[in-house]
């Protein structure tokens, strides 16, 4: 089996033990380095190349989004799980533009981190269940108070299957490979959805998936 290599970064020494301790009680995982603010976090990523780093987003010296920013521009393959007290949208699609495929509230981290870094490991995303709630109602709140038809409806069952697929995390070609269809097909209709739902970005499309629980 292969051991996921995990840096935790959070500026609390207490949690930061506490969460090495709950990763190294499961079998396949190994943290390999701890850092106690950004600049640290994305120079112990550079030196030692983890599977996934573990951020909190309130770090001194560089924030937990500007240091994800950079992780993933220098390592594309490392996946970024964020730990957060911040339930609201803003920072959950800051965090996903960042880099980030998975997001959870901090007082949920004993019950879902080993969860979360498996699913971003296999190239998943993954939202504490909270993150989830609100993020679905906050959506059909404002469904109801722009009194809009929900335009998830607008899509065929083509498209909706492709957002499913790019929204767990599949590139292009892979989507391609596993519907038997060209890749212009499906970057033509990636398009298509961005523009029947007006997305702008991978990180949109994700939230939006969440939102209408297509993904959890």
């Amino acid at each position: 089996m292969n051991i996921i290599r995990i840096l935790l970064a959070d500026d609390h020494t207490v949690v930061r033990k506490g969460l090495g301790l709950l990763l190294e009680s499961h079998s396949g995982f190994k943290v390999i380095a701890e850092a106690a603010d950004g600049r640290e976090a994305v120079a112990m990523a550079e030196a030692h190349r983890p599977d996934v780093v573990v951020l909190d987003v309130a770090m001194p010296l560089l924030n937990g989004i500007e240091a994800a920013r950079q992780i993933s521009a220098k390592l594309p393959q490392t996946a970024i799980v964020f730990l957060s007290m911040h339930s609201d949208e803003g920072y959950v699609l800051k965090a996903l533009k960042s880099g980030a495929k998975a997001y959870l509230l901090k007082d949920s981290a004993e019950y879902d981190l080993i969860n979360a870094i498996k699913a971003v490991s296999e190239g998943k995303a993954f939202f504490s269940p909270a993150i989830s709630r609100m993020l679905v109602e906050d959506y059909m709140r404002q469904m109801r108070e722009r009194e809009v038809e929900d335009s998830y409806e607008l899509l065929t069952t083509r498209e909706r299957e492709i957002l499913q697929l790019f929204a767990e995390g599949k590139s292009a070609k892979e989507v391609a490979a596993l519907l038997n269809l060209s890749l212009y097909t499906v970057e033509t209709h990636r398009s298509n959805i961005f523009q029947k739902l007006n997305l702008h970005s991978v990180a949109e499309l994700i939230l939006y998936a969440v939102r209408k629980g297509v993904i959890s």
